[in-house]
């Protein structure tokens, strides 16, 4: 069965930039068969304009594969939106990270993969199943 996986921006960018075991970690789940990559403009905002500005042409030419490749793009609409601005009040949540757990919540994804650590707020969201692959997390598991 595949699962529909929506992806946090530092998943995106450790794939590209992290150390190797980072890379690793974040590659795995880029490349798992059996995910459903979802993705979202959000997420196009936070990987695509520095590198591109910067004139990191591997790095855009990455970030984009990812994104033209994913299996959804959930769009930005007022419900996202509004789900975001109640997850961020209820969690404390930064506005990217709302933004990114409203987008997952209204795609109904089966999982959120982030690489943040499990004390941030975006953990704590229980709206959808937050997936943390952080090596502190890892190791608790």
């Amino acid at each position: 069965m595949m699962k529909r996986t929506y992806i946090d921006t530092n998943v995106l960018i450790d794939a590209f930039q992290g150390d190797d075991e980072t890379s690793r970690r974040a590659m795995e789940v880029l490349d798992d068969p059996h995910r459903i990559l979802v993705v979202s403009d959000y997420l196009r905002l936070e990987v695509l304009p520095k590198p591109s500005f910067h004139k990191r042409q591997d790095e855009v030419e990455f970030m984009s594969a990812v994104l033209d490749n994913a299996g959804e793009n959930v769009p930005p609409d007022q419900n996202v939106t509004e789900t975001a601005i109640n997850l961020a009040s209820r969690y404390d949540l930064a506005p990217m990270d709302a933004l990114h757990a409203g987008a997952a919540v209204t795609a109904g994804v089966d999982e959120l993969v982030t690489m943040e650590k499990p004390t941030n707020p975006l953990c704590r969201v229980k709206e959808v199943k937050v997936i943390s692959l952080h090596s502190s997390a890892l190791k608790q598991k």
